[in-house]
């Protein structure tokens, strides 16, 4: 059975689960008590790097959730750095049990990308959204003309963005584009003027690419 692993860990998966299997391996002539510990490394590599497929709804005028996860915050704020404007807020804490591969939330043009170093703090708090190491992808083109913007925060134990969407790229709604290595957030902000309305609330669990988040009226 052929087990689908995202391309962004390709190198982890190489490196861990070979270290893994060759010392379970070597365990098995010297310390087979140990085999175990290192066949659940192995599999745990293969776990967090699992990329199943994922259908994106047909619906037009909709805005599907980037990552899979729970929802930590959903409200309206400033954003002042790339709309500038009121927009709706809705983060996603992923957990190191949740798929890790970000898929985009919309048709659109890749307008403007930002690298932004910072802290660790826990994902799930609020002080990660502020100060946490972050990327931002703002699209272009979106619903008519739109502009959305979001954002890859790396959380406590992240140290690693991936983004390969590149500035004037078009992007489809559910591609994959990313991912952040290990337990992190996603953030969608789409300006209030621009008639969204959210679907979800705070508790709710998401999938990348299919849970719709919002549409626009």
């Amino acid at each position: 059975m052929r087990i689908p692993l995202a391309k962004y860990g390709a190198v982890q998966v190489a490196v861990f689960g070979g270290v893994s299997l060759a010392c379970a391996a070597v365990s098995a002539w010297w310390c087979w008590y140990l085999v175990p510990l290192f066949a659940l490394a192995f599999l745990s590599t293969l776990f967090f790097f699992r990329d199943p497929s994922r259908r994106a709804p047909g619906e037009g005028g909709v805005v599907v959730s980037p990552a899979d996860g729970r929802v930590v915050e959903v409200g309206e704020v400033q954003e002042d750095a790339f709309l500038r404007a009121r927009v709706h807020k809705i983060a996603i804490f992923m957990s190191l049990l949740d798929v890790h591969v970000n898929r985009v939330p919309c048709d659109g043009r890749v307008e403007a990308l930002e690298h932004r170093p910072g802290r660790h703090h826990n994902a799930a708090r609020g002080a990660a959204s502020r100060e946490n190491e972050a990327l931002a992808m703002v699209l272009a083109e979106v619903e008519g003309g739109r502009r959305i913007l979001v954002r890859q925060v790396a959380g406590v134990v992240a140290r690693r963005i991936v983004c390969e969407a590149a500035v004037g790229d078009r992007v489809v709604r559910g591609r994959r584009y990313g991912m952040i290595r290990f337990g992190s957030r996603l953030e969608v902000f789409v300006p209030v003027e621009a008639g969204f309305e959210p679907a979800v609330g705070m508790g709710e669990r998401v999938r990348a690419g299919e849970t719709v988040l919002g549409r626009f009226r």
